[in-house]
Order: C-alpha cells, then sequence, then structure tokens
C-alpha cells in the first residue's frame, strides 16, 4: 500500500470474499480484506457518511447507525496509566439502554477489525465500547506510515492481572459514560478470554459471549507432555510486532522456556493464572454463551469443555466445524452472504440476558453439536472442490454430559497378514503379548492439518482434507483398523487411547489420529491427540483425544494412526530412533470410542 489513504474503500466483491473464506489467509494472517474492510468502516464512521467508500449495502447500516449513535474514539487509561485505544457508539436516547464491552482479538488490528459488529449491535439498541487489550496491535499502518488507530500502549499481558484489571477500568470508564440498564462482556479469541476472567471478577457484567475460547491456556499450549508449538508460533505472528517490543521481561523469559522445553513448571503456572477454568464462579453465576470448533487449532476443546461445565449459571455451548473463528468471524466483520447461525444465537443471547427479549433463549438445550461433515455438497470447477448446497445436521442435547450415552472399546492387536493390526471389538490371543515397532522418520506420515485455520476453513466450505491411507509408510507409522462396519457408528464425545510405549531413546512422542475410512481407501480426520513420555520407558500411558460428533456410514472402517511427529506439536524424537508400540505385561491396547 503505498498511498496514506489507499485503505480507504471497499468493493461489494472484496466483502463477498470475507464472507465466503473468512477472516484468515492462506499463512495464518488476517485476510488483506478484512484488514481493508475494518479501515474502510472506520473511516467511514468518524467521517460519519459512508459515500463512495461502501457498497450500497454496507452503507445503509452505516448511515442507519449514524442515525442512532454518537461514535467516539478514546484512549482510556488502564492499569499503571496504560492508554488503551477504545471506541464507543452512544445511543441517542435518554432511556437507560444495556452496554456490550468488546475486547479486541489478538490480533494487530485491534477493535477495528469488527466495525461491523459494533453498527449491528447499536442498530440492535446497544451501547458499545470496543477496546484493544495493551500491547496488541501495529505502529503504523501496513504500508504507510500512519498511525494506527486500533493499536494500544503497553506491552502484552496475555490476558494475566493487567488485562484483567484494564477491562475493569474500561468498564469504569463506560458505566461513567453511558448508565447503562445492564452490561456484557462480548468477546472472540482473545477477547472472549478476557471476557470470562474480568466476569468472574466483576459482579457488574450480567452476561458473557465468548466465540472461539479458551478454558485453560496452560493445557491450550502444553498438555500430555507435549508443547503446541504451531499455536504459539501462530499467535506470535499476530501481535503486531517484534517480540522483543510487545512482551516483557518476565513474558519473554516464559516464551524462551516454552520455546526451549525442559523444565515446564513455570509455564503451567504462567498458563494456570491467565485460565478462566481458575476463576469460574467468582462474582457469582453469570449467563454464559460458548461457541467453538471441532478441529480448533489454538484452543483444542477438551479444555474449554472442562470450564464449560464448571459453569452454574445459565449456558450454552454450540459446538461447530472448521476451525478458530471460522464460523462466527466472517459475520463479525462484513455482512455474510448466508445467515451467521453462529452470530445471531450469540445475538439472540444478549437480546434475551440484557434486554429481556422473549426470544426462547431460556429455554435452549446447553449443548448444540454441528456433526462433522454431514452437509451436502456438490462439485464447484475443475480442480475437485465442493459447495455446500443443504447444511451439516445440528443436534441439541441438554447438556455435555448427556452428549455420550454409550461407550465402544475397540482393542489393539499385532501385525496381521497386511502388515496393519486389527482393531478387535473383544479380546483374543493376539490382543496381549504383541509389540510393533517403526522409525522416525524426516517428515510425518500424517497431520492433522496441513496448515493451522485454513484447513478449517476448508473444512467449513465443504472441503475436508482427504488422507490416503494406502500413501502411508508403515516403516514410519503404524496402522490399525477395523472391518467395514455393517452399520454406522455415531460417534460422540471424548475417544480415549491406551497405548503401550517403548523406544531406543529415553523419551517418546507419538501422535494417535482416529481417522473414517471409506471404500476407497480415502480417510477423514476424526480427532487426534499426542503424548509424550519424557522418562520411565517402556510405559503404558491413557489419554484423551480432542471430543468430536461425527457419523461413521455402513461400509466405511474405523482406523488409528501412530506416528511420530506432527508440525503442530513438539516431539522429543530424534531422527532414526526406532519406536514401539505394544501390550506390555499383559496389559491390552485399546481405543474408547464415545457413542450418542
Amino acid at each position: 500500500m503505498a498511498k496514506e489513504d489507499s485503505h480507504i474503500g471497499i468493493t461489494a466483491e472484496q466483502v463477498a470474499r470475507i464472507s465466503e473464506h473468512g477472516m484468515w489467509d492462506a499463512d495464518g494472517s488476517v485476510r488483506p480484506e478484512a484488514v481493508r474492510m475494518a479501515a474502510t468502516l472506520v473511516d467511514a464512521v468518524r467521517a460519519r457518511s459512508a459515500q463512495g467508500r461502501v457498497p450500497d449495502e454496507l452503507g445503509d447500516v452505516v448511515e442507519r447507525a449514524l442515525n442512532m449513535v454518537v461514535p467516539t474514539f478514546h484512549r482510556v487509561p488502564g492499569a499503571n496509566g496504560v492508554g488503551l485505544s477504545a471506541h464507543m457508539l452512544q445511543q441517542i436516547t435518554t432511556r437507560p439502554c444495556p452496554l456490550v464491552v468488546i475486547p479486541a482479538g489478538w490480533t494487530p488490528v485491534g477493535w477495528p477489525l469488527f466495525e461491523y459488529a459494533y453498527l449491528t449491535l447499536a442498530l440492535k439498541g446497544y451501547h458499545v465500547v470496543a477496546y484493544t487489550p495493551r500491547g496488541i496491535g501495529w505502529t503504523t499502518f501496513p504500508g504507510t506510515n500512519k498511525p494506527w488507530i486500533g493499536t494500544s500502549e503497553g506491552t502484552v499481558d496475555v490476558a494475566g492481572p493487567l488485562d484483567r484489571e484494564d477491562g475493569r477500568k474500561v468498564l469504569d470508564f463506560a458505566i461513567e459514560a453511558l448508565a447503562p440498564s445492564r452490561v456484557a462482556f462480548f468477546g472472540e479469541s482473545y477477547g472472549s478470554g478476557i471476557s470470562q476472567l474480568v466476569a468472574a471478577e466483576d459482579d457488574r457484567v450480567d452476561a458473557v459471549v465468548a466465540l472461539s475460547t479458551w478454558g485453560n491456556l496452560a493445557t491450550s499450549l502444553y498438555d500430555n507432555g507435549t508443547r503446541h508449538t504451531r499455536t504459539v508460533a501462530a499467535l506470535l505472528d499476530l501481535t503486531g510486532g517484534d517480540r522483543a517490543d510487545k512482551f516483557d521481561a518476565d513474558t519473554l523469559e516464559i516464551l524462551t522456556r516454552f520455546e526451549e522445553g525442559g523444565d515446564m513448571d513455570p509455564v503451567v503456572e504462567w498458563g494456570e493464572e491467565r485460565s478462566p477454568e481458575n476463576y469460574v464462579g467468582g462474582a457469582g453465576p453469570v449467563p454464559t454463551f460458548f461457541c467453538n470448533t471441532w478441529h480448533e487449532g489454538l484452543f483444542p476443546p477438551n479444555q474449554m469443555l472442562r470450564t464449560f461445565q464448571k459453569l452454574t449459571g445459565p449456558k450454552h455451548l454450540s459446538m461447530w466445524i472448521g476451525d478458530h473463528a471460522v464460523p462466527e468471524g466472517p459475520g463479525l466483520i462484513a455482512p455474510s452472504l448466508t445467515p451467521n447461525v453462529a452470530l445471531r444465537e450469540a445475538y439472540a443471547w444478549l437480546d434475551h440476558y440484557l434486554m429481556d427479549e422473549d426470544n426462547g433463549v431460556d429455554t435452549w438445550p446447553e449443548v448444540t453439536n454441528q456433526v462433522m461433515f454431514t452437509y451436502v455438497t456438490t462439485p464447484a470447477g475443475d480442480n475437485g472442490d465442493h459447495v455446500i448446497i443443504e447444511p451439516a445436521r445440528r443436534e441439541q442435547k441438554r447438556s455435555w454430559s448427556a452428549v455420550t450415552t454409550d461407550t465402544e472399546t475397540l482393542i489393539l492387536t499385532g501385525a496381521h497378514g497386511s502388515g496393519d493390526g486389527a482393531l478387535l471389538p473383544e479380546a483374543t490371543a493376539d490382543t496381549t503379548g504383541w509389540r510393533r515397532s517403526f522409525s522416525v522418520g524426516k517428515e510425518p506420515e500424517i497431520v492433522a492439518m496441513d496448515a493451522i485455520l485454513s484447513t478449517g476453513q476448508r473444512e467449513w466450505e465443504g472441503n475436508p482434507k482427504p488422507y490416503r491411507v494406502d500413501e502411508i509408510d508403515r516403516g514410519h507409522a503404524l496402522v490399525w483398523s477395523t472391518e467395514p462396519f455393517a452399520s454406522s457408528r455415531r460417534i460422540r464425545g471424548i475417544p480415549r487411547v491406551r497405548l503401550g510405549i517403548d523406544s531406543t531413546e529415553s523419551a517418546a512422542t507419538v501422535i494417535a489420529y482416529l481417522l473414517d475410512v471409506d471404500a476407497d481407501g480415502v480417510g477423514r480426520m476424526i480427532t487426534h491427540e499426542p503424548m509424550t513420555v519424557s522418562s520411565g520407558l517402556p510405559a503404558t500411558p491413557v489419554w484423551e483425544m480432542q471430543a468430536a460428533a461425527y457419523d461413521i456410514s455402513p461400509g466405511h472402517r474405523l482406523m488409528v494412526v501412530v506416528d511420530s511427529k506432527d508440525p503442530h506439536y513438539s516431539t522429543d524424537n530424534i531422527l532414526d530412533a526406532t519406536i514401539t508400540v505394544g501390550s506390555f505385561d499383559g496389559a491390552a491396547c485399546f481405543v474408547e470410542i464415545p457413542l450418542g
């Protein structure tokens, strides 16, 4: 962008691309059209005119909102006097109106990214105060010398004590300026965690909407002895600057410890302090709405589910196909080509608990799960892609504990004639006392996702990644599968796996993948999870895979693949080490499938 004002203006085609393909570019950065959209809308609101800047439909939203609210832009003093970039839309009325406070997500765009959402909320009758958490944002708008309005001062606290105090100070500012009737915190990603944390400590918050959220930051980044290295790398790339400028010395030390591995106790302690799970109910029950995805690349679902189950007030969870911010993200940024159901439900939550709207929210079951890949698609173009013509099925359950109604245990065997092992419904002579080995290769034989965020976006659009299971090199990974099922299997909940693990080295990392394989040998990822045993080999750990809602059709097989590395995670393996998986000391290996 060569000109200082070259970000002004957006076309209908660019808006459509945001709606169709989401907020993430292929490299995990924010899509350029989304940045352009944000800058354009903010410019239109500041100028009090959308004329010549946006398509007519979008211009109508801006003009109608400006007839209802007064927009202002602020530097709100946060903890230690740090200036937080903030934006307020104040309803033009003398009657009390509810307030929605929106901490921005973890992107360099800061609060401007969701200007369309603020206008949408304003049209519904809400005061809105959006702000960027400390340290987040660009110094200048990319390609220009123009300071970026959405950037806050200070260093990133990663939802620590300063961020929590900042949230309360923004709320102080908003209440003094607006005298609202009720208050909600509404956040996506980083902003959702901050929203939960502030609500847990401040009884002035009447409701929370937490989209693409986390419950435990420690286990989001490090679990089963395995570091989620790609998650941290992706987050570091989205702060808007060099890490030496964005983080203080203590946080830089935590990042170094994380990257080096070794003693992870200080990292875990740091993450636990920033985990909403550990503050649930501190200020009393708060009606809370969660929205997440099954193949979430930044905050895997199990840790969030534990937090959701601890909530004691009215609550709802919607689980969707895709990855981080894929279901709701486009609708926060721009008008949707089709109704954005995730956001429609989030707004209904606010309408009920802040405006007393009798919209049925209080009768919703606690959980609504979209069943993976049950959409109907049709081919689109010559590149093998598909488009969705019927949406995936959604199921309602009274609680998360009601999602799983039964379990099926499949026991792993030694190698059969094909060289693979079998998954059997009951123990036989070859389900104990066996060992199978493979060597650690240079590259993984299978990966959970080709690219964080964008693989899930493809799933959302009707194009889940195909895995050719006959191309897996059995010298560098191990495979077990069932016979083709005569009837369907409804996987619902959290699978568990138990494997005997040994290595020629002192530590071992394995990743267990669960695939649905059709008659042509093409697999789809159901779920996965790594495990690292850093000492005490051989060992027989039991661990949970990530939650799933998935239907296996008759004639398909269930397959377990065990590999030694995945680019999403750290590994304690070294090249050419031999890893052995087996039934040690007579203990059977199994995968426990939740059914519902």
